[in-house]
C-alpha cells in the first residue's frame, strides 16, 4: 500500500524495514503511560487471620507437589489438618473466583494437604542452633501452640502450662469431635512437641506471672488463656432447677465427666457454642433439642453452614423469645418483636414449653485475673489491651487470641501465636519492630476473567443427617486428590504475575522480554510505547499502568 504526496509515492515506514529490524527506531520516547508488574495481595492471603499465603501454596497444590504446598502453609500454620475441618475459611467469603463460577475450595484443599502430611508423616525440622533463650507460654491452645511452634524454629526453648489435662485448649474440649477427631488433633500437636525443647505441664494453672518468671528464668512471657468464663443472663429458676453452662458442658462431655443433660435439653443461645451444645445434646441424650434465640433467624451469631447442620440434624430454632422461668420439665419463655433495626423487644406474652435440661451458651469471656495482677490496662470488660507486635504494656510479656481485641477464632489464635512469637523473637534479639507494610488488593475490579474456564467449586462430601447424630463420628469427607489439584487450579492468581505469556504475546512492540521460568517478565521501555495492551490482557491485574515521569 502507498499514497501519493506532491507527486511522490511515499511507503509506510513499517514496510521499509528489513526483516528483523523492526526495533530499529526507540519508539520508547512515545509513550505518556508505562506498565510497571505489581505483586498484590490477594484477597484470599488478605482475609485469612493466620496469615497464610494461600496463592503461594496453591500453586504447589496445583502440579501435585503436595509436600511442597504443606511445607508452605506450615510457615505460617502448624495445623493445617484441624485448620482444614474447623476454621470458617473467610479466605472463601474473600476469593475474587466467588464472583463467575463460585470461590476456590481453599478450606477442603488445605484439610487434604493436612491429612496427606499426617498420612505420610512429614514432621517439622528442629532448629539448626538454639539461643538459650527460654519463654513461658500459658495456655496450651491454639494461640499457645502456634507460639511454641514458631519459637522452636527460632530456636527458643518453650514451656506450656495447661490447666487442662490435655493440651488443646478450645480445640479439644470446646469443638465436638464430630467437627474435630481427636486423633487429628493430637496427631498435629505431637509433631509440634517433636521439635523438642518444648515441656508441657499440664493440669497446671499458673497463678502468678512475674514470680514464675523470675523463679524459674524466664526470658520472655505469651499468655492466651482463652474464653472459658460464661456469660450469664438473670432469670427466674423454681423447684431447685439449675442452668448448666454451654462451654463447661462441652468440656465434660470430652472428659467423659457427668454432664447434667437430659430428656430435652433448652439451650439458651444463638452463637456457635449454643449450635454445637445443642447437636452434642442431641447425640448424648437421644432426644432432639430447641434453641431459645432473642433474636431472629439473621440475628444467629453461629456460622451459616453450622445452623443449617443442626437443623437438618433435627435442632429446632426457637427465634424472636427469650427464657422467662425455669421449672420442673418446663421452661416458661417470653415472646419478643423486633424492631426496624432488628433489637429484640418484651412482648409480655409467653409460651410454656417442655425442657428438662436447660444450658446457658451467651457467650464466653477471658479469666483476667492472671492479668490484672500485674496491672495491666484493659481493652473493654474483658480483653486485655496489646501493641501491633502483641506486647502488654510490660515489656516483654505478650498476649493473643480470645483475651485480645480481635475476631475470637481458632484461626486469629494461630495468626496471633505466629505473631507474637515472631515479636518475641525480635524482642529477645533486641531488634525493633518492624513496621507493616501495605499492600494493594487485588480485587475482581482489576481482572480479565475471559481467559478463566468455568469449573465449578468441589464441595466435601457429608455424612447423612440421619446417620450421623447417632455418635460422633466425623460428618465432614475429603476431596480426592484429583479434587484437590482440580480446585487448586481454579485458583486466578491475582494479583501476581504467573507467566501466562499474554503480555508477551500481546506486545506489538516486542519490548516484553522472559527471564525465564518462575523468574517473570522485563519491559525494554527503549521500545514499549505505553499502549497498555499488556496490562488490559493481563487476566490477573498484574500491570499497571503509570504515569511516565521526565
Amino acid at each position: 500500500m502507498s499514497v501519493e504526496v506532491n507527486g511522490q509515492r511515499l511507503i509506510p515506514f513499517a514496510t521499509t524495514l528489513e526483516p528483523g529490524s523492526s526495533r530499529a527506531n526507540k519508539t520508547g520516547s512515545w509513550r505518556s503511560l508505562r506498565p510497571e508488574y505489581v505483586n498484590n495481595l490477594p484477597p484470599c492471603n488478605q482475609a485469612c487471620p493466620a496469615g497464610e499465603n494461600i496463592q503461594a501454596w496453591l500453586s504447589h497444590v496445583q502440579r501435585g507437589d503436595f509436600h511442597a504446598a504443606w511445607q508452605e502453609i506450615t510457615l505460617n500454620n502448624p495445623m493445617p489438618a484441624t485448620m482444614g475441618r474447623v476454621c470458617y475459611h473467610p479466605c472463601q467469603s474473600g476469593c475474587n473466583r466467588k464472583e463467575t463460577d463460585g470461590g476456590v475450595q481453599i478450606n477442603g484443599t488445605e484439610k487434604y494437604i493436612g491429612d496427606q502430611a499426617l498420612q505420610h508423616g512429614w514432621q517439622f525440622a528442629r532448629p539448626e542452633q538454639e539461643s538459650g533463650l527460654k519463654v513461658l507460654v500459658i495456655g496450651g491452645g491454639p494461640g499457645g501452640l502456634s507460639t511454641a511452634y514458631h519459637l522452636r524454629r527460632a530456636g527458643h526453648s518453650v514451656v506450656i502450662c495447661e490447666a487442662q489435662p490435655k493440651l488443646g485448649g478450645m480445640l479439644r474440649y470446646g469443638i465436638p469431635s464430630y467437627r474435630l477427631p481427636r486423633e487429628i488433633l493430637d496427631m498435629e500437636i505431637d509433631r509440634i512437641l517433636a521439635m523438642g525443647n518444648i515441656e508441657v505441664r499440664t493440669n497446671t494453672r499458673v497463678e502468678d506471672i512475674e514470680a514464675m518468671k523470675q523463679a524459674e528464668g524466664f526470658h520472655s512471657v505469651f499468655v492466651s488463656v482463652g474464653n472459658w468464663i460464661a456469660n450469664r443472663a438473670e432469670t427466674s429458676i423454681e423447684d431447685g432447677q439449675r442452668m448448666l453452662d454451654g462451654i463447661e458442658v462441652l468440656r465434660q462431655v470430652e472428659n467423659g465427666e457427668e454432664h447434667g443433660m437430659t430428656g430435652r435439653v433448652v439451650v439458651w443461645g444463638g452463637g456457635n457454642t449454643a449450635i454445637d451444645v445443642a447437636r452434642v445434646a442431641l447425640r448424648v441424650t437421644g432426644e432432639k433439642p430447641v434453641m431459645i434465640v432473642r433474636r431472629d433467624m439473621s440475628g444467629l451469631r453461629a456460622h451459616p453452614e453450622e445452623i443449617q447442620d443442626a437443623v437438618d440434624e433435627g435442632v429446632e430454632i426457637m427465634v424472636l423469645s427469650t427464657i422467662h422461668t425455669i421449672r420442673q420439665g418446663e421452661v416458661v419463655l417470653e415472646k419478643m418483636v423486633a424492631d426496624e433495626s432488628g433489637r429484640p423487644h418484651p412482648t409480655g406474652e409467653y409460651l410454656t414449653i417442655k425442657g428438662d435440661s436447660v444450658v446457658a451458651a451467651l457467650g464466653q469471656s477471658a479469666e483476667l485475673s492472671l492479668m490484672e495482677k500485674l496491672g495491666l490496662s484493659k481493652a473493654g470488660d474483658w480483653e486485655v489491651a496489646v501493641s501491633p507486635a502483641m506486647m502488654t504494656e510490660i515489656p516483654g510479656i505478650f498476649a493473643g487470641g480470645d483475651m485480645v481485641p480481635s475476631i475470637r477464632t481458632v484461626t486469629a489464635a494461630i495468626g496471633h501465636g505466629k505473631k507474637a512469637a515472631r515479636h518475641i523473637d525480635l524482642w529477645l534479639n533486641d531488634q525493633a519492630f518492624p513496621e507493616a507494610k501495605e499492600r494493594v488488593i487485588a480485587t475482581f475490579e482489576r481482572m480479565n476473567t475471559v481467559y478463566y474456564p468455568q469449573a465449578t467449586m468441589h464441595k466435601r462430601p457429608k455424612l447423612e443427617a440421619g446417620v450421623r447424630i447417632g455418635d460422633f463420628r466425623e460428618i465432614k469427607g475429603s476431596l480426592t486428590a484429583a479434587q484437590a489439584i482440580a480446585e487448586a487450579q481454579r485458583c486466578m492468581s491475582c494479583g501476581n504475575c504467573m507467566e501466562c505469556d499474554n503480555c508477551y504475546g500481546f506486545c506489538p512492540d516486542n519490548a516484553i522480554i522472559k527471564l525465564g521460568a518462575g523468574k517473570g517478565f522485563q519491559i525494554d521501555y527503549d521500545y514499549c510505547k505505553g499502549c497498555g495492551i499488556c496490562a488490559a490482557e493481563c487476566p490477573l491485574g498484574a500491570l499497571d499502568m503509570v504515569m511516565e515521569t521526565i
